[in-house]
């Protein structure tokens, strides 16, 4: 029944205790600052994340590469030689070019491995939105459910994965095209704080600005106690980007307004990172919608 691998990528930024308490196995990505090449990896990182985002605060470019098919290829022959099946859970397709390669590896596996069964799932989840739809992949695994009924779990309850998100720093969304730079400009000097989700096509989307840093942060829970489902019953991730203690305050605000028991806070990692700048923080939660 349970005789599968759960794989997922670096931008699941999942803790390297939860990875191996869960038993899953995440697939690097590599990353480049400064001219310098890095794998984004939980397991033997090549550049402390504290320090990517020191570097770019100094201002320095950082520029992110998707996985390709061979590496692909390379990650999961090894389960596959152990007679094990792959559920493989994906960053979103609405954000990298990531899905369809792992789609064209797995086919031309398949014709390697005609016995074994390899199933790509398109998370439409980003950072630890696409964590948390990992981690109850694994908890089902554990708890008996097949390949088959893991991989359609995810699939009927990916667009129930809420992401709330805000930025310190909107010049990083002006870089990859979110907002515009008048926008930035206005909102920088004004301490203007977006509020966005990720949509049901995986996409980043603007929902509200607010003045202020604490305003912003109370926003996310504001947005999951309108839309979450049986919220002190659930495990909440919230991630962030070098920006410990604001993770830490809504953390608090999850706990004090819903009695939510666990909670996890990880980075957010240099994939996700490079995009949404220094101080973004999110969090994740399972809801009536995204």
């Amino acid at each position: 029944m349970t005789d599968y691998k759960i794989i997922s990528d670096s931008t699941a930024d999942l803790p390297l205790d939860l990875i191996e308490e869960l038993d899953v196995h995440i697939i690097p990505m590599l990353f480049t600052v400064d001219g310098s090449d890095y794998l984004d990896s939980p397991y033997d990182p090549q550049l402390p994340t504290h320090d990517f985002y020191e570097l770019l605060r100094a201002g320095k470019m950082s520029n992110t590469t998707q996985i390709n098919i061979e590496t692909f290829k390379d990650e999961f022959i090894p389960f596959l030689e152990k007679g094990l099946d792959i559920l493989y859970i994906c960053f979103s397709s609405g954000l990298s070019s990531t899905y369809n390669s792992a789609l064209i590896a797995a086919t031309d596996l398949k014709e390697q491995f005609p016995e074994r069964k390899i199933i790509v799932v398109d998370s439409l989840a980003a950072s630890m939105g696409e964590g948390l739809l990992v981690y109850h992949a694994a908890m089902l695994q554990k708890g008996g459910s097949s390949l088959e009924q893991t991989a359609a779990w995810v699939e009927e309850n990916r667009l129930l994965l809420a992401h709330w998100f805000t930025v310190e720093d909107l010049n990083f969304l002006k870089r990859g095209g979110r907002v515009s730079g008048a926008a930035a400009l206005v909102g920088t000097v004004l301490s203007i704080k977006p509020v966005l989700h990720v949509d049901d096509e995986g996409h980043l989307v603007p929902v509200e600005k607010l003045r202020g840093r604490r305003n912003s942060l109370a926003a996310l829970v504001s947005h999951m106690e309108k839309t979450a489902t049986d919220p002190g019953e659930q495990v909440v991730f919230i991630s962030h980007a070098d920006s410990l203690a604001d993770a830490e305050y809504v953390e608090k605000l999850v706990r004090e307004k819903f009695g939510v028991e666990t909670v996890y806070i990880n980075y957010i990692g240099p994939i996700i990172g490079t995009h949404a700048g220094p101080g973004t923080i999110a969090l994740f939660f399972l809801a009536k919608n995204k």
